[in-house]
């Protein structure tokens, strides 16, 4: 019996109810945009119409393939238009789409294909190397398919059964795009880029990237037609889920093989790109561009950042070189981003540098992501909402994994006591904003104090000759950890020591918090632009 009168006769049905997919912005806009252009790549451009045809060219060769529901499909290439159409036409017909990371090594390419029991591989050229050393080192045989884009000039060959453009050529470009029958069907397949041991293989399903997306057009406030240049790696969470939020408001990809300033700038003068996203490493390319390579642009573009907190005199460079800096905070199992720095007006008036600092902060949830919190990871308690009391930050809701393929321990952890449990450590601000601290790895314990190596980073950062620095523990026999810091620094600033540097630490941190020692080097770095600390902790041990 109907516990109520809303439940009496009124039952889902296809009138009323369709599984959520990203998939359907890409059929309602090829409808009402087809001759709007979609992706452009070097001397390439494919209209709406052009675009969709191409993706369910795609998925019917794949089908044809015996390609379907379950079924993974790999890719290993850059942000080329191929990439774009493996987002859609992998899952129209079912399949789920496995992003690779063409930065790791062929063992970790290997594992990954055995893991996620790849049935077919397409890979660039520029990466034929790497792909043939990890299937030679994999149990696995998928079908291979190569990708020979007429932007790269570099070396390569084909290494695949069949090259992607004859590949598709044998699909039916009206061939009728397999929808989920659910929303919670797995879309994609995105491993973590683990320090230790061998990546987790975290799973998205439809609603949760129908959702994201939803959620990228609302907080980059995409308005209709938005030029977006693409900078961050495709392979990352799905391009932060972009690769489909730019089919919502009929937007422009602009497709960009390699990340450099230059290539950038042209990029924003040609297309008057609107919006990008990037990790730190991108605003520093960016803000540190010799002056042949850049352009000036009259229109502000948004730029959203996330990975690491951007230093305050980081976001202020930005702002002045006429990027609209907003900071984006979210992990893998997130979808990528999940948190904004949402700003108030109000915060207009006051000085650039307090502004900056505010900027630095990770936010507020997405529209989409139904809670976010502080909380003890011990007691599952909230924390005071002070901006010092530290705890664990948590996340809960429709854009949060469905867990770690073949690895249930791992899954039941994560989600322990209902909430997705980060790792990362922050403190929850009065007006309700969180703030990191460090990863729980990361923080430095020194004579019993917890010194949050970010703290110590955003005061070097606002050195005027430091171009990069990251801070890592480094064992001490008297007070069981203290701080060392790492430094890049900027080529007008070569002649300074690392008394200089600790010198200034000390000038503006507590004694305690500021390193004992400082070592000149380039920062070791994740494709995505994160600092590898674990390779940091390592150098410690030869730091005398």
């Amino acid at each position: 019996m109907p516990s109520n009168i809303y439940d009496l006769n009124l039952d889902k049905n296809p009138a009323n109810y369709q599984p959520l997919t990203p998939l359907s912005f890409l059929r309602r806009t090829a409808d009402v945009y087809p001759n709007r252009i979609a992706v452009v790549h070097g001397d390439v451009k494919f209209t709406y119409a052009e675009f969709y045809a191409r993706c369910r060219r795609l998925a019917s060769a794949l089908s044809k393939r015996g390609i379907g529901r379950g079924d993974t499909v790999a890719i290993l290439c850059p942000n080329i238009p191929q990439m774009l159409e493996a987002h859609y036409g992998v899952p129209f017909c079912a399949a789920v789409i496995n992003t690779l990371n063409y930065r790791l090594d062929a063992a970790a390419i290997a594992f990954i294909l055995d893991h996620g029991e790849a049935k077919v591989l397409i890979v660039d050229r520029e990466f034929s190397g790497l792909a043939r050393d990890a299937l030679a080192l994999c149990k696995t045989r998928p079908l291979v398919i190569d990708v020979d884009d007429p932007e790269y000039t570099g070396e390569g060959s084909r290494i695949g059964e069949i090259d992607y453009e004859s590949f598709i050529a044998k699909g039916d470009p009206d061939f009728t795009c397999v929808m989920p029958g659910d929303e919670w069907d797995a879309i994609a397949l995105n491993y973590t880029s683990g320090t230790t041991g061998n990546p987790k293989g975290v799973v998205f399903h439809h609603r949760g990237a129908y959702l994201l997306a939803m959620g990228n057009v609302v907080t980059a406030s995409m308005q209709k037609h938005p030029v977006y240049l693409w900078t961050l790696p495709m392979f990352h969470c799905n391009g932060w889920c972009f690769t489909w939020s730019l089919s919502v408001a009929a937007g422009t990809h602009v497709c960009l093989r390699r990340t450099e300033a230059a290539l950038i700038y042209a990029a924003i003068d040609k297309y008057k790109v609107t919006h990008m996203c990037g990790a730190p490493v991108v605003m520093g390319m960016l803000i540190n561009a010799k002056p042949e390579e850049r352009k000036s642009f009259s229109h502000s573009i948004e730029f959203f950042t996330a990975a690491a907190p951007p230093p305050a005199s980081v976001i202020g460079a930005m702002t002045a070189s006429g990027f609209s800096v907003t900071h984006l905070y979210g992990l893998t199992e997130t979808y990528g981003p999940a948190v904004i720095n949402d700003w108030h007006e109000e915060w207009n008036a006051l000085p650039p540098d307090e502004q900056a600092t505010v900027k630095a902060r990770q936010g507020v949830r997405y529209p989409v992501l139904e809670a976010l919190t502080i909380l003890d990871p011990d007691t599952m308690q909230p924390v005071p909402s002070d901006g010092e009391t530290m705890g664990e930050v948590m996340f809960r809701g429709n854009v949060v994994m469905k867990g770690y393929l073949k690895n249930p321990a791992a899954s039941k952890e994560s989600f322990e006591g209902g909430w997705y449990h980060s790792g990362d450590l922050g403190v929850l601000h009065p007006d309700g904003y969180i703030q990191l601290r460090d990863r729980s790895k990361d923080i430095i314990i020194s004579g019993g104090e917890n010194i949050s190596s970010i703290e110590v980073e955003d005061t070097l950062y606002k050195h005027p000759g430091i171009l990069e620095a990251a801070v890592v523990a480094r064992a001490d026999e008297k007070w069981g950890e203290t701080p060392c810091a790492f430094v890049t620094l900027k080529h007008t600033h070569q002649n300074l020591t690392a008394q200089d540097i600790i010198a200034y630490c000390r000038e503006n941190l507590a004694h305690y918090k500021c390193p004992r020692h400082v070592v000149f080097t380039e920062l070791p770095k994740t494709s995505t632009g994160k600092v590898q600390k674990f390779k940091l902790r390592e150098m410690t041990k030869d730091v005398g």
